[in-house]
């Protein structure tokens, strides 16, 4: 085996999700930042749609960001069911990181790719930017849920019309190291294999 294979195997294998507390609140250089998104532009993409597409948030859009999300999460501070607690910790959130790039993704014109293809390609861009992160020893965080799919944020974040919001990628420099990486079953009971018809 080579070199590459196992540089490759201790990437995929030690990567891990770093969450914004996790991060020192040092700023990552933005030419890593770009480094990171030169690799995503690299993803398997189908008929060449290339379909990712990034808003990158720092400094004070960072602030911006974190309001946003809050206040469509609960729009309403004087409702009886308002959270503070919830609604604080929603809008300091993107302030722990140093960059975070909104993901989208634009469907290609070619009708013979369907939205799912387009979205596997989008995910792999993120794989892809996840590995070199870790490779430069940063700590990165794909964050999802509800408020990330909503076309209202789809909107906020610059994605046109008819595209997806898929989530925000955040990254920061570590103050912890990597947990250690668990799998609940082997590979084994995840694969059958067939050789005859």
């Amino acid at each position: 085996m080579n070199d590459h294979l196992h540089l490759i195997q201790d990437l995929i294998a030690n990567r891990r999700t770093i969450k914004p507390a996790q991060y020192t609140g040092e700023p990552v250089e933005d030419a890593f930042v770009e480094l990171i998104l030169e690799a995503a532009n690299w993803a398997p993409t189908h008929g060449y749609t290339e379909p990712w597409r990034f808003t990158v948030f720092k400094d004070e859009a960072l602030e911006g960001l974190g309001r946003f999300l809050a206040e469509l999460d609960q729009p309403d501070s004087k409702a009886e069911d308002f959270n503070l607690q919830r609604f604080e910790r929603l809008r300091k959130r993107p302030a722990q990181a140093s960059h975070i790039i909104a993901i989208g993704m634009v469907s290609g014109k070619n009708p013979k790719i369907p939205e799912i293809e387009e979205i596997c390609a989008t995910a792999m861009a993120v794989q892809n930017m996840w590995l070199t992160a870790h490779a430069m020893g940063l700590g990165a965080y794909w964050s999802t849920g509800h408020l990330a799919f909503k076309d209202e944020t789809r909107a906020y974040l610059g994605f046109p019309d008819g595209a997806k919001s898929l989530g925000f990628f955040y990254l920061g420099k570590k103050a912890v190291d990597n947990p250690q990486g668990r799998r609940l079953s082997p590979i084994q009971d995840k694969v059958a294999w067939r050789t005859k018809n």
